[in-house]
């Protein structure tokens, strides 16, 4: 019988620990998240692509996983998109998506190594949250964009009861370093009955 990982994936954990439940979960990940209607990727692919005309602007999809998020960008026309993640078992299932131009895996102890100003966008869906990655990250990949750089992210109904996430979002919207170009509360799992919020910043 295959593991279950849903309902047990939302709790605090040390990023060594996060790396390590998303390794075991790499090969079931998709049936089991596919098989609750996972809506957010593509809704966030739709969003952008309702801002972003050149579809050839490259994005880097930060915590890619197995390559949905990436997979819901090149079917909203977008052409180069380069994925990162914790999991190098994720990454494996990636990689034979064929969607990628690179593949990076992060390491737990070491920032992201991102060049600032490199991606004119930067995704992180389904990424920063409960379970996943801490909302220090937001400030991470909002630093990494040049200035106009589009950041492009959700956050799930569990993420959204603890107010330090929206906080950070916040304490860049609320001095004008940031300005908000989109927000939507909708589908996330529909088969969970949960929700998200999708966001697109644009850093000043």
């Amino acid at each position: 019988m295959t593991d279950k990982f849903l309902d047990k994936v939302y709790c605090a954990r040390t990023p060594d620990e996060t790396r390590d439940i998303y390794d075991a979960w790499s090969k079931s990940y998709e049936a089991e998240i596919s098989g609750n209607g996972y809506a957010t990727p593509g809704r966030v692919a739709e969003a952008l692509a309702g801002i972003v005309k050149d579809k050839t602007t490259p994005i880097l999809d930060f915590g890619c996983g197995t390559g949905l998020s990436g997979l819901a960008l090149k079917l909203a026309g977008f052409e180069v998109i380069d994925g990162m993640d914790l999991s190098s078992e994720m990454l494996a299932e990636a990689r034979t998506k064929g969607i990628y131009r690179n593949l990076t895996q992060v390491a737990t102890d070491a920032p992201p190594p991102i060049t600032q100003g490199a991606y004119p966008i930067i995704t992180a869906i389904g990424v920063i949250g409960l379970g996943a990655a801490p909302h220090a990250l937001f400030d991470t990949l909002m630093k990494a964009l040049g200035r106009g750089g589009l950041f492009a992210f959700s956050f799930n109904d569990h993420t959204l009861e603890d107010p330090a996430y929206e906080g950070r979002l916040n304490e860049w919207i609320d001095p004008g370093a940031a300005r908000l170009r989109f927000r939507e509360y909708g589908a996330h799992l529909p088969g969970k009955n949960m929700k998200s919020v999708v966001y697109i910043v644009e850093k000043n």
